[in-house]
């Protein structure tokens, strides 16, 4: 593995072992680009354990609600929501929703994209951790974060599995408690 694990969980060998299970795949999903692959971590039910803990001990205990983006958020999120005794809402693409509260168009590393927010789940001052696989550019957790507070909800915190800093994700959640397990 390289990279560096955030210091809270780094002694943790059961952790290290389930991020070293990222894979790399290159020119994926277009040529130049190097793709972070959870499926392994995901396919090893020791590494989703020691993952899920992990960002269910760095959520804090001001959290009510989990919110899980499409669709590897949806995975850890649920594990995390119930890990803590947790609701979990989810994040979805268009058109998968019988009612949508709040809808939002951003944009992503390689074009544009819609997020909405299923109607009456999430309750005005829930306090909430949006959850998701990958920081890269933050456009998805960024729209993520609006579609909470459009609905009266307070995003106290931001966990991923893994934050790609090149790409400068943590600007864009600037003042936000933002966790994550491995910073490539």
């Amino acid at each position: 593995m390289t990279g560096v694990v955030d210091p809270s969980v780094a002694g943790r060998a059961d952790l290290v072992r389930a991020l070293d299970l990222i894979r790399d795949i290159p020119d994926f999903p277009q040529p130049g680009v190097l793709f972070k692959d959870i499926s392994p971590l995901l396919a090893d039910g020791a590494a989703v354990r020691a993952v899920v803990d992990a960002m269910a001990a760095q959520a804090g205990p001001e959290v009510d609600l989990v919110v899980a983006l499409e669709a590897r958020g949806f995975l850890l999120g649920a594990g995390v929501g119930y890990a803590r005794g947790l609701g979990v809402v989810p994040v979805r693409k268009p058109g998968k929703l019988p009612a949508v509260a709040h809808r939002i168009d951003f944009q992503l590393e390689y074009g544009t994209a819609t997020f909405e927010l299923p109607a009456d789940v999430l309750s005005p001052g829930a306090r909430v951790l949006v959850v998701d696989d990958v920081l890269a550019t933050g456009g998805t957790m960024e729209a993520a974060c609006e579609l909470v507070e459009r609905a009266g909800g307070t995003v106290v915190g931001v966990s991923v599995v893994l934050e790609l800093a090149a790409l400068g994700g943590r600007r864009r959640l600037a003042g936000r408690n933002v966790h994550t397990l491995l910073t490539v």
